[in-house]
């Protein structure tokens, strides 16, 4: 097949494709016999469980906590609304008014939760952000002092890939003695994510943006009295996360938390090569492209490009039939012509925003990956600008 009629996958921010090594470590679970109940007393179901609590002690060696702490969810949502509800539930049954702060830029999953919160009769804060995505510091600091069940705040924003300092984010909350939750869905991996910097901290992962299967993720959870359950029957998890354990999505989560820890040096070298190549050359082809959040701290594998004078979703069509994919900003906004509420909240002109798109990129892109996009983008751009102006004007 000629180089040019490959298909080019660069929205790795929305998923990725299972690792080999992932697939091969599930082959037991998929074709063998290690189908039993992890509660089972007999030899198949406590084969089932020595897997779950192997996978446990993996996950939690490479992220230097406690085994104990490791929760396993079915992904990154349930995560992140396990540490935010949950937080919210259990100020709640202490007494306490369920305050919830969030960053403006949070992903659905936290900023949703804002719906059964003020069911609680709780209280949502709305931590603003500069032009780069980075939480404004003194309305951090504000919030923190009126006494929170906790505060969201995602280590690297999934549309534009802005890096927040959560290091000291979690500091400051931890001085005060107020819970500090972080999406690193985006981050591990990706950048270095050392959670001896955040020790307190309740951290979602997700493994289908890491090279393992849909449906499961984690959540640290470094002391349980820190949340309330949502969910109930079974107590497994020390009651935490109740149900049947996915023996299979823990081996799977395992293996991928792994390799990506280990390459992460690797992944971030070379995606942020392909990325600069590729937002120089978008802007050499096409001159009043805009790089989102472009001289603040990025995480390397995501670009978040603004084309004036079209529409992200015409954009979309035109590249998937030139062989190319990626995301309309977030992959789970997609389908509306409105700015993202990230976009709206790093104050991007909206001409520029509803022409946005996000690239991203991992180790399996190569350069030619990145010139063939390039080759065929602005023809795209200047399309799209005639389909929209003609629009207008009719």
């Amino acid at each position: 097949m000629a180089q040019q009629d490959r298909s080019i996958y660069l929205d790795h921010a929305a998923t990725t494709p299972v690792r080999p090594e992932v697939q091969e470590a599930l082959q037991p679970f998929l074709e063998g016999d290690q189908y039993g109940h992890p509660s089972s007393m007999h030899r198949r179901g406590q084969a089932a469980r020595a897997a779950i609590e192997r996978s446990r002690r993996e996950i939690a060696d490479v992220l230097a906590t406690d085994p104990g702490h490791v929760i396993f969810t079915s992904g990154g949502t349930e995560a992140d609304n396990l540490a935010v509800i949950g937080a919210a539930q259990a100020a709640t049954a202490a007494g306490r008014v369920p305050r919830v702060a969030i960053s403006a830029i949070e992903h659905k999953a936290v900023l949703e939760t804002a719906t059964p919160v003020d069911a609680m009769g709780g209280e949502v804060i709305t931590l603003p952000v500069d032009h780069t995505g980075r939480i404004e510091p003194d309305a951090f600091q504000s919030a923190i002092e009126k006494g929170l069940a906790v505060v969201s705040v995602m280590w690297v924003n999934n549309e534009m890939g802005a890096i927040q300092n959560v290091a000291e984010l979690a500091a400051r909350c931890a001085a005060l003695r107020v819970p500090f939750h972080t999406d690193a869905v985006q981050a591990f991996g990706k950048i270095p994510t050392d959670l001896t910097t955040v020790p307190h901290a309740l951290v979602a992962l997700s493994g289908h943006k890491i090279g393992a299967i849909n449906g499961v993720g984690v959540l640290v959870v470094p002391d349980k009295a820190l949340i309330a359950p949502l969910f109930f029957g079974g107590g497994q998890q020390l009651g935490v996360r109740p149900g049947t354990e996915n023996a299979a999505g823990a081996v799977a989560m395992a293996t991928a938390v792994r390799l990506a820890a280990e390459r992460q040096p690797q992944f971030e070298n070379h995606t942020r090569s392909l990325r600069d190549a590729f937002e120089a050359g978008v802007g050499a082809a096409v001159p009043d492209a805009a790089v989102v959040g472009q001289h603040g701290a990025r995480a390397p594998h995501i670009s978040c490009l603004g084309f004036p004078g079209t529409d992200s979703e015409s954009l979309l069509m035109q590249l998937d039939l030139a062989g190319v994919a990626c995301s309309a900003g977030s992959a789970c906004s997609t389908g509306t012509l409105e700015p993202s509420h990230v976009l709206n909240a790093l104050g991007v002109d909206p001409v520029i925003a509803v022409g946005a798109l996000r690239f991203s990129f991992a180790l399996s892109n190569g350069t030619a990956d990145v010139d063939r996009t390039i080759a065929v983008l602005p023809g795209i751009v200047e399309k799209t600008r005639h389909l929209t102006a003609s629009l207008e004007r009719s």
